[in-house]
């Protein structure tokens, strides 16, 4: 199972958008441990949406989706 995911960042209201294989709340902790540089220095995060998807390409395509004007106006819609 794959989650796709966004995240929201206290610190300056910034979304993150991503994919894994783990767990949601197991990756948004790691986000929020400083696990890539992006989130170490806009953490803390708070998980806003997620999807699961059985296959790993079903998942990614939906996080490219999700990074692209579309997507950003399919969570702007949504209120993410």
């Amino acid at each position: 199972m794959f989650t796709v995911y966004v995240l929201k960042s206290e610190k300056n209201g910034k979304c993150y958008i991503g994919y894994t294989g783990k767990d949601a709340v197991v990756r948004l902790n790691e986000h929020n441990a400083g696990s890539n540089k992006y989130t170490r220095q806009n953490s803390p995060f708070i998980l806003l949406y997620t999807e699961e998807y059985e296959e790993k390409a079903d998942a990614m395509k939906r996080e490219k989706f999700l990074k692209s004007g579309q997507g950003r106006k399919f969570l702007d819609e949504r209120g993410e």
